[in-house]
This record gives structure tokens, sequence and C-alpha cells, in this order.
């Protein structure tokens, strides 16, 4: 009968060795940055995103520029509002003036008439 062969320490150790070089060496194999079509995928996605951020940038100024626009508008109409309301204000004190003054007029009208009448009837008397 044959007798088995009984391993070294050392066989044992350089079987090891050459068990986990052919273990790297397949995983280098699988490595992403070996693989053409990683990193074909890889340029793919980097310019979706790239993509995607000019898109999100595009969309960020569109806000910007309508918010800047309702804003402009905005104080145009505040303006608009303020002047016509300052227009207002001035027409009703003119027309108050207007008032004031046809009511001195009047006012002077009827002094007038009652001292005519005063003096016709001082007149009368003498």
């Amino acid at each position: 009968m044959r007798r088995l062969r009984d391993p070294k320490f050392d066989d044992r150790l350089s079987t090891a060795a050459k068990a986990r070089e052919a273990m790297l060496a397949r995983a280098r194999e699988r490595l992403p940055q070996n693989n053409p079509e990683v990193a074909r995928r890889h340029a793919e996605h980097t310019a979706i995103a790239a993509a995607r951020t000019e898109r999100q940038v595009a969309r960020e100024a569109e806000k910007r520029a309508a918010a800047e626009a309702r804003a402009a508008e905005a104080r145009a109409a505040e303006l608009a509002a303020a002047e016509a309301l300052a227009r207002e204000e001035e027409e009703k004190a003119v027309a108050k003036r207007a008032e004031l003054d046809k009511l001195a007029t009047l006012l002077a009208d009827q002094k007038a008439a009652r001292d005519a009448r005063y003096a016709a009837r001082k007149a009368r008397r003498k």
C-alpha cells in the first residue's frame, strides 16, 4: 500500500499563497476599471448627470428671472397705485379749494346783500 504524502508546513503555505494569487487574479479580471462595458456605462451616467445639472441650473435661472419680472411688475403697479392715489388726493384738494372759494364767494354775496338791505332800511328811516 502506498503511503499518502504528508504535506509539510512549507507546502501548505505555498499552496495557500498560490490559491490567494489565483483569487486575486480572478478578482482583478472582474474589476470595473478593466471592463469596457462598465466604463461606457459610467461615461453615459456622467453625461446624464451633467445634462441634469445643466437643466436644473437653467430652471433655477428661469425661476429667478420670473421672480425678478414679478417683482418689477409689482414695483411698477405699486408706483402706479401711489401716483394714482397722489393724483386723486390732489384732485380732492383742488375740489375742496374750489368748494371753499365758492362758499367764500357765496358768503361774501350774502353779506353784500345783507349790507345792502341794512343800508336801504337805514336810508328809509332818514
